[in-house]
């Protein structure tokens, strides 16, 4: 079965498909980098639709997320814009943990695994 890769660059692709399983790469802010955190996780939450919708997928069919701050104390703000992007009922398996991200300015990184719609 082939694999499926969405955005590649040398480094690495937005996401990778095999066996109907989408594997999303780390997502942080392009336009919003630097600013405050509620921005920027709405941008980063609309290149996660994108980039599923580019899948064959879409944020109803999300798995398992993976969420980094830069600063955990700010869960709350992250959380407000995240319950309102969430449908209701398709809750994914969700850690958020503090972490260092690789670029100052970027206060937020989410990681994904969805499955994809099924052929018809």
């Amino acid at each position: 079965m082939p694999i499926e890769r969405i955005g590649v660059t040398q480094r690495w692709c937005d996401a990778a498909i095999f066996n109907g399983v989408v594997f999303l790469a780390g997502h942080v802010a392009e336009k919003t980098e630097g600013r405050p955190l509620a921005e920027q996780t709405v941008e980063v939450l609309a290149l996660l639709d994108e980039t599923l919708e580019a899948a064959g997928s879409d944020k109803t069919r999300i798995l398992s997320v993976q969420i980094f701050l830069t600063d955990i104390s700010k869960i709350a703000e992250m959380n407000a814009v995240w319950d309102a992007w969430v449908a209701p009922g398709t809750a994914p398996a969700r850690a958020t943990v503090e972490a260092k991200l690789a670029t100052a300015g970027h206060d937020i990184e989410i990681t994904a695994v969805a499955a994809k719609q099924a052929s018809a």
